[in-house]
């Protein structure tokens, strides 16, 4: 059989390493995209072949996939998007730059890599594109707009994606992971305490006991390791025909039902109690 490749974005660290790791010892082509060079070098000491790949910068998009495809010779069966990062704060103290950043690292980075996929997928005639979603792509919490709004447009995106190339053989698929043992607190933690003006805000007590919870850095009850998402990746890479939805975590399942079956005032309450 020829060996299947994929690229897989974010992978310094969390799901996206980790999914580069197994897919390789699966025996994938893997291309595991990173920015800093002591990651990059990580990922090819581990037999990866790694890509410096900047979700905000158009030309590094571009030549990423430049060089993807000039080691595949044109071709590529598989797009994970997966790098993204949090910025916490109230939308109200979200300064309105940071929340441009943030769509620019986790929005529409993913939409220009993919708009630059799709055609080599067309021209081959098949092809699977994976975005890494959220919970919080499905419902809201408090303290987390930034993210949250990256979610829901991604979401709606995706969806229309898959309608668009419905009979093309490229199948789109989202994973909507809760949570999952990564840095990802720990890197938000560090975009909240530098864009946030929290002596200024109205949720100055609120931020301190938010900031408290972030740095213990505890696993939370219901955290489940990378290998969960991988499982989901896998399936949506190997279905013949692959779902619209892989949820990940207990949280992900509960929030989709209750958002089905609850009205809003009632799961507003809900989500009140849950972002605290």
């Amino acid at each position: 059989m020829t060996q299947r490749s994929i690229l897989i974005t974010g992978c310094s660290t969390g799901i996206g390493r980790h999914c580069a790791l197994r897919l390789h010892e699966m025996g994938w082509l893997v291309f595991a995209t990173a920015r800093r060079p002591q990651d990059l070098e990580a990922l090819r000491s581990a037999g990866l072949t790694a890509v410096y790949l900047d979700y905000t910068d158009q030309q590094s998009i571009s030549a990423c996939v430049e060089a993807v495809l000039n080691h595949t010779g044109g071709k590529l069966d598989a797009l994970f998007n997966n790098g993204a990062y949090g910025q916490p704060g109230a939308v109200e103290d979200l300064p309105t730059d940071i929340l441009r950043a943030q769509f620019e690292a986790n929005f529409f980075g993913w939409h220009e890599l993919t708009r630059q996929i799709i055609p080599v997928m067309r021209a081959q005639g098949h092809g699977r594109i994976v975005q890494c979603s959220s919970v919080l792509g499905i419902i809201p919490l408090a303290f987390r707009g930034a993210y949250v709004a990256s979610k829901y447009a991604l979401e709606g995106l995706t969806d229309t994606l898959r309608l668009e190339l419905h009979g093309s053989n490229i199948n789109v698929s989202l994973i909507e992971p809760g949570p999952v043992t990564s840095d990802f607190r720990k890197t938000a933690r560090k975009k909240f305490l530098k864009h946030i003006n929290t002596e200024h805000s109205f949720f100055q007590d609120r931020y301190q006991n938010r900031l408290s919870k972030m740095e213990s850095y505890k696993p939370d009850r219901f955290e489940l390791p990378p290998e969960a998402v991988l499982n989901k990746l896998i399936k949506a890479l190997d279905a013949k025909q692959a779902k619209a939805r892989y949820p990940v975590t207990f949280p992900t399942h509960l929030m989709a039902f209750l958002k089905r079956i609850l009205p809003v005032t009632p799961l507003d309450s809900l989500l009140r109690k849950s972002g605290d």
